[in-house]
C-alpha cells in the first residue's frame, strides 16, 4: 500500500513549471502524487514523468477535472468533450507511468438537481454507453478507470458506493473500478467500513480525507474501522489525502472552503500522512 497526495493542496492548475512540488512531497515521505489535470495542454506529461522519476516519487494517478462542457449525460457536445478530455488524460497517463485516471469520471461536478424517474433512466443510459467506450479504450492502454460518488450536494447521479457498484456492473468491463473518499462517505454511507467491505476487489482506489475537508485523523471519522475493512479486503492500492484550503482560491471556491480548516496547509499533509502510517502498521 501506497500513500499520495493530490497536488490541488498546493496549486491550480498544475502545469509543467508544478514539477517543482514533488521534491517536497518526497522529502515529506509521500510514496506517489495524484495530479489533477484540468486542461491536457497543461503539461509535458515526459517532462512531468521525468520531474518525478529523478524526485523519486510516483505518479499514482491521474484525477480527471468534470468541468463545464464536460458530462457523459449531458448534451452531444458535452458527451463529446467529456470522451475527448478523458481519452487525452489516458494517452498522458501512458506516458507518466500512471495506472489510474480517477474521480467523477461521468458527469460536470456540480450538477445536482431533483431529476424526474424517467430522465434518470436516460442519463443512466448515456454514462453506461459512454463509459463503456472511454472503458475499452482505457483497457487497451493499460490504464484503470476508478469512478468516485460525490456527496449529494456536488452530484445528483452517484453518491454511494452502492450506486458505483451497480454502474461498474452495468459497464461490465475489468478496467472499471470503485474509488471511495472518506470525505464524500461520511456524508453519504450509514457505515464507511462496511460500504469498503461491500466494495471488496473492485475497489481500486482511496482517498483518505477529514470529515471537514481537513487533516486525516484530527476529525471524527472512525479511522481504526476504515483501516480494519481496507486490509480485510486486501486493498493494495494508493492511499491519497485529498484536502483542500483557503490558500488555492479557485479550488477553495469549487469545494466551498470558506474558512481555515487547519493553521497550516503543510500541517495536513505532514499531520495527516504521520498519522496514516501510524493507522495502517
Amino acid at each position: 500500500m501506497r500513500f499520495g497526495i493530490n497536488s490541488f493542496l498546493f496549486t491550480s492548475p498544475f502545469t509543467t513549471k508544478s514539477i517543482s512540488l514533488f521534491k517536497t512531497f518526497k522529502k515529506w515521505g509521500f510514496d506517489t502524487v495524484e495530479i489533477p489535470i484540468e486542461d491536457p495542454s497543461h503539461i509535458d506529461p515526459a517532462k512531468v514523468k521525468a520531474a518525478a522519476d529523478k524526485a523519486g516519487i510516483a505518479i499514482g494517478s491521474v484525477c480527471a477535472c468534470m468541468g463545464p462542457g464536460r458530462d457523459f449525460r449531458g448534451s452531444k457536445a458535452d458527451q463529446a468533450a467529456a470522451m475527448a478530455y478523458c481519452k487525452a488524460l489516458i494517452d498522458q497517463a501512458v506516458v507518466l507511468g500512471c495506472p489510474s485516471l480517477i474521480g467523477p469520471v461521468y458527469s460536470v461536478v456540480g450538477k445536482a438537481d431533483a431529476v424526474e424517474p424517467a430522465q434518470q433512466k436516460v442519463e443512466w443510459a448515456l454514462v453506461v454507453k459512454n463509459l463503456k467506450a472511454l472503458s475499452a479504450y482505457a483497457a487497451k492502454k493499460g490504464v484503470t478507470i476508478c469512478v468516485e460518488p460525490l456527496n449529494r450536494f456536488e452530484t445528483d447521479f452517484l453518491n454511494t458506493c452502492d450506486q458505483g457498484l451497480r454502474l461498474i456492473k452495468a459497464v461490465g468491463s475489468p478496467a472499471l473500478k470503485l474509488h471511495l473518499d472518506t470525505f464524500h462517505m461520511n456524508i453519504e454511507e450509514k457505515d464507511q467500513a462496511a460500504s469498503i467491505r461491500k466494495a471488496g476487489k473492485l475497489l481500486g482506489h482511496f482517498h483518505a480525507c477529514g470529515s471537514d475537508r481537513g487533516t486525516p485523523g484530527g476529525d471524527h471519522i472512525a479511522w481504526p474501522s476504515i483501516v480494519k475493512a481496507l486490509k480485510s479486503v486486501g486493498y493494495k492500492g494508493d492511499v491519497v489525502i485529498e484536502s483542500f484550503t483557503t490558500d488555492v482560491k479557485v479550488i477553495a471556491r469549487a469545494a466551498a472552503i470558506w474558512r481555515k480548516i487547519e493553521p497550516r496547509r503543510n500541517d495536513i499533509a505532514v499531520k495527516g500522512l504521520k498519522f496514516l502510517h501510524r493507522s495502517f502498521r
